[in-house]
């Protein structure tokens, strides 16, 4: 009898396991399955040079979507994001590709007045959200429409160049052996971001505003104030990734550049755990949800499916995980 007691006991440690591992890490489970399945229907995905292009290519809008982690569990939303990379990322390639300022100046103020556009952008958009009670969506959607306005502007639609020299191209394409300078960026930036979302009072504050506004208004919080920081740590995320952004080719487009950058973003930041409706979030979940949708997309190249559908899949990922949220 004592034997079955403790098989019992057993299986129940064994199912509490697995429900706080899925409550907790499910975006990580699912990759690693996703991985393994992936591996099995295309070899070619598990290289080494392919896991390396992987992570490339989710560093960048990765970047992007850790900022938008705090916006989001703040209850609000960022729709600028791919507008101020073209915006701010225009500011960049003219400075740097200005021949009157020497290359060992140009290069470090063109970055620094890259970070400082996006930053300001970012803040802008959380003083018009709260001081004047303006929907997120609306305010960020209005700035991105007027930034993204001004980039074609100020480069009448045409291509902006900047100085084609090794300093600058190889902050995008460079790296330490195998590892490129944006995934270690990235790596970077997470620990700092998620050590801040995590140990910090700013990051309590974070999730009791998105939890419950009115609640932290009456213990205290400064609301409209952490919101305004939350949104400028998004702008200074997007002023990092411009930066890695745009030295892979000095270069931009202002009709292209950054296009859907935000839409990825918010996608990796979902389906990494992030609630829409705010309060809950963890910056390894967005990591996670955006090398997911960034394996997605490579599979899908690999195999030869129409990179048309990329957005009916991107779409449907976001449905799924906030159903699965509904679940919760």
């Amino acid at each position: 009898m004592s034997g079955g007691t403790e098989v019992i006991k057993q299986e129940n440690k064994f199912l509490n396991l697995c429900k706080f591992v899925w409550k907790n890490y499910s975006i990580i489970v699912v990759c690693i399955v996703l991985f393994i399945i992936f591996g099995i229907i295309e070899p070619r995905f598990l290289q080494v040079n392919n896991i390396i292009l992987i992570l490339r290519h989710s560093s960048i809008v990765g970047i992007i979507a850790l900022g938008m982690t705090f916006v989001i569990i703040t209850g609000g939303i960022d729709l600028s994001s791919g507008h101020v990379v073209a915006f701010s990322g225009a500011a960049l390639i003219f400075i740097q590709g200005n021949e009157a300022i020497p290359l060992h100046i140009a290069i470090p103020l063109a970055i620094i007045v890259a970070i400082l556009i996006a930053t300001s952008v970012g803040f802008i958009n959380g003083a018009l959200t709260t001081k004047f009670k303006i929907p997120a969506f609306i305010t960020t959607l209005a700035i991105g429409i007027i930034v993204r306005s001004l980039t074609m502007f100020f480069l009448g639609g045409a291509t902006g160049r900047g100085r084609i020299v090794p300093e600058f191209t190889q902050i995008g394409l460079g790296g330490i052996g195998p590892i490129p300078y944006s995934l270690i960026v990235w790596i970077v930036c997470a620990v700092v971001l998620g050590c801040i979302l995590k140990f910090t009072k700013f990051g309590s504050y974070i999730y009791a505003v998105g939890g419950n506004e009115n609640a932290a208004h009456y213990s205290g919080i400064n609301v409209a104030k952490i919101r305004i920081m939350a949104f400028s740590l998004a702008g200074l995320c997007v002023g990092i990734a411009t930066v890695l952004d745009m030295s892979r080719m000095a270069a931009i487009s202002p009709a292209m550049a950054g296009e859907g950058y935000e839409f990825d973003a918010i996608t990796a930041a979902v389906v990494g755990g992030t609630s829409l409706a705010g309060g809950r979030g963890r910056i390894v979940g967005t990591v996670f949800g955006m090398i997911l949708v960034t394996v997605v997309t490579n599979l899908m190249i690999m195999t030869g499916i129409s990179p048309f559908l990329s957005g009916a899949v991107k779409g449907g990922i976001i449905l799924t995980a906030v159903l699965m949220q509904r679940k919760d």
